[in-house]
């Protein structure tokens, strides 16, 4: 039986929660692992957070040198949340000889290079399953899983904010604020909603993702980012009604040493893996040269199940016998040999007022495009045409798009996944 010390900066829902599994399911740990896991120490300025989860008497603290300064704690938990103070301590209790497990994309996103930098001079571990969606282990199975295959693409729903939202707009028929305003009350979002909302977040995690991946530093500032607030219910029905669904999609793809990240609202398929992924539920699909496809799913927030990555980590943690880092060099900028792909190629899900007499004009506009055209439908009622193209430069739909737009106007452009 190993004893292990553990602390945990930041005692808000993560914090809590990652503390009340790691008491619960202390006795189990230590059977199936042969840890004691104990924890020492819990940073919080706000006291009163101590008496309500019955700490013992020492364990919460408000002075972070009572963590840095006891030899006898080996792990750090950060579950600050945002940029700083959270990298000062964790730079800190790096510099200590502590390993770091954290769940804060933000920060991650922003500073990976630098606490990587950090970890490696000091002989240490920095891990951050939970700082992606939530309880699925995808960092897990980028860094371990699938290092042996060439891996092109990631593409998920990796926020449940944004995911609950629309799959009540599609469900429910009820409007954005309606939406927002029920996964406010239910704890999904924040008061200030925008990290989720305008597609922040998301994009955080797609360039911790990607870069693990790709094998190669993909910054946050490469991520092309579009959120939901200009969703309307309009569009929700032009694509069900062609069988589609919108969701906001995180798309990574790597073709030699060109690159593509991008988080935008999607037209997926109903009968497509990621249609059919709804409420505050996340999915990744991962896809390599030899596996094919591989999709996780599970609850991508909440305390419990980023409490359960966290924890996963910590057991890691202490079983590796050398630190892992991540398999590339993590300088925080692009590679020389990298490029970062703007002229996006991808399906779209087009809609055009258009009168009857001027659709065939339209259509056929499309097909002579080298034939883009995938599948089409002309609704004589609202005198709309729906087109689905094929893959297609978005540059080239713009083309497409001005050349008719004395006979048309454009109700919905969106980016499909078939």
């Amino acid at each position: 039986m190993k004893k292990v010390n553990v602390a945990i900066m930041g005692f808000g829902t993560v914090g809590a929660g990652a503390y009340e599994l790691l008491t619960e399911n202390h006795d189990e740990i230590l059977e199936n692992h042969g840890i004691d896991i104990n924890v020492a120490k819990v940073l919080d300025k706000r006291v009163e957070r101590f008496a309500e989860y019955n700490l013992k008497e020492g364990v919460g603290t408000t002075n972070l040198d009572d963590i840095l300064n006891d030899p006898s704690i080996e792990v750090v938990v950060e579950v600050m949340g945002g940029v700083e103070p959270a990298l000062t301590f964790i730079t800190k209790a790096l510099k200590a000889g502590k390993n770091v497990v954290s769940a804060n994309k933000e920060l991650i996103a922003k500073q990976w290079a630098t606490i990587d930098s950090i970890a490696r001079e000091n002989n240490v571990g920095f891990y951050h399953e939970a700082s992606c969606v939530g309880g699925v282990p995808v960092i897990r199975v980028l860094n371990e899983s699938l290092q042996g295959d060439n891996l092109v693409s990631v593409t998920g729903i990796i926020n449940g904010t944004t995911n609950y939202i629309l799959t009540k707009m599609t469900e429910e028929g009820v409007s954005y604020e309606v939406a927002l305003a029920q996964a406010q009350k239910l704890g999904y979002a924040e008061f200030n909603p925008t990290a989720d909302v305008e597609g922040y977040d998301a994009m955080y995690k797609l360039s911790i993702l990607s870069s693990l991946a790709f094998k190669t530093c993909i910054p946050y500032t490469e991520v092309s980012r579009e959120g939901i607030t200009q969703v309307s219910l309009e569009e929700i029905e032009y694509a069900k009604k062609m069988g589609y669904v919108i969701k906001l999609l995180a798309i990574g793809t790597k073709f030699n040493n060109k690159v593509e990240v991008r988080v935008h609202p999607t037209a997926v398929k109903q009968t497509h893996p990621l249609g059919v992924v709804n409420d505050s539920y996340n999915a990744v699909v991962v896809k390599g040269d030899f596996v094919d496809n591989v999709m996780l799913y599970g609850r991508g927030a909440g305390a419990r199940p980023t409490g359960s990555a966290i924890v996963s980590d910590i057991i890691y943690c202490i079983k590796r016998t050398t630190p892992l880092y991540p398999p590339f060099e993590n300088n925080g900028q692009l590679a020389e040999d990298i490029e970062i792909v703007k002229d996006s190629y991808s399906k779209y899900f087009v809609v055009l007022s258009v009168k009857r007499a001027d659709a065939d004009k339209v259509l056929t506009t499309f097909i002579d495009s080298n034939d883009v055209v995938k599948e089409y439908k002309y609704d004589l009622k609202s005198e709309t045409l729906t087109v689905v193209t094929k893959n297609i430069a978005e540059s080239k739909l713009s083309e497409i798009l001005s050349s008719i737009k004395d006979v048309s106007e454009v109700l919905m452009n969106r980016k499909a996944v078939l």
